[in-house]
C-alpha cells in the first residue's frame, strides 16, 4: 500500500481539484445565460424616452424612441459583413425635437455608398443604447482626411462631432429611404464560453483518473516484482 499511497493521494487531490474547476464552470454558464436573458429582454423591450443622463452602467442596450433630424453630419467606421463584404457604419449626428445633440449608428453601407450624400432628414428612430468597446492600444486613429475610423470610439466620435457621448444603434426608422441597412444590437456578440471550459475540465478530470490508474497499476506491479 505504502507505495501507492503518494500516488493515489496526488490523483484524488488532482481529481477534486478538476472537478471543481468544471462544477464552478457549470455555475458560471448558469449565471451568464440568466445575464443574457436580461440583455435580451432590455432589447426588446417597450422603447422609453431617451434618459437626460444615461450611463452605461444603468442604462446599456435599453431599447429608447427618438424624435428629431438627422443633420447631415458623421462618420463612416470601417467594417464588414458576411456575404456582402467591406464596408462602413454609418454613425450620424442626431438632433432631437428638444435639442440635445446625439449619435445614432444607422448601419451598414457598402463602400460604393461611402460618398453619396446625406441631406438633413427627419425621422422618428427606434434603438438600442450601447457604449462599444472596440478600441485597444492596436486601433489606428481615424483617417481624418477621408472621414474614416477603424472603430466605434464614443468620446472621440461625440467630441469630433460636438455630440453628447450618447449612441443609438438603429433598429428602425420611419425614413421611407433609409441611408444604410441597420445592424441592430443583439447578445450575439457577448462571450459565452463557459459550457465548453466546463467540457474541457470535466474531460481533464476523465483522463487524470485514467493516467493515475495506469500508474498506481504500474507501481504495485513493480512492488510486487511483476515489472
Amino acid at each position: 500500500m505504502r507505495p501507492v499511497l503518494v500516488p493515489l493521494v496526488t490523483g484524488v487531490l488532482g481529481l477534486i481539484l478538476l472537478l471543481s474547476l468544471g462544477v464552478w464552470q457549470v455555475q458560471r454558464l448558469q449565471w451568464k445565460e440568466g445575464v443574457l436573458a436580461r440583455i435580451d429582454a432590455r432589447i426588446d423591450g417597450t422603447p422609453q424616452p431617451l434618459p437626460e443622463t444615461p450611463t452605461e452602467e444603468n442604462d446599456e442596450y435599453l431599447s429608447v424612441r427618438v424624435e428629431g433630424r438627422f443633420t447631415g453630419e458623421g462618420v463612416d467606421v470601417l467594417t464588414s459583413i458576411k456575404e456582402r463584404g467591406p464596408g462602413f457604419r454609418l454613425v450620424s449626428v442626431f438632433e432631437t425635437a428638444t435639442g440635445r445633440r446625439i449619435l445614432v449608428d444607422r448601419g451598414y453601407i457598402p463602400e460604393t455608398a461611402k460618398d453619396d450624400p446625406r441631406p438633413e432628414t427627419e425621422a422618428n428612430v427606434v434603438g438600442n443604447l450601447l457604449w462599444p468597446d472596440e478600441v485597444d492600444g492596436f486601433t489606428p486613429d481615424p483617417d481624418f482626411g477621408r472621414n474614416i475610423w477603424f472603430a466605434r470610439d464614443l468620446p472621440a466620435m461625440a467630441a469630433a462631432l460636438n455630440t453628447e457621448p450618447v449612441l443609438v444603434v438603429l433598429r428602425e426608422t420611419s425614413e421611407t429611404r433609409p441611408a444604410a441597412t441597420p445592424l441592430p444590437v443583439d447578445s450575439a456578440g457577448v462571450p459565452n464560453d463557459h459550457l465548453q471550459y466546463a467540457i474541457t475540465w470535466f474531460s481533464l478530470a476523465a483522463i487524470w483518473v485514467l493516467m493515475t490508474g495506469t500508474y498506481i497499476r504500474r507501481v504495485r506491479r513493480t512492488s510486487t516484482g511483476k515489472a
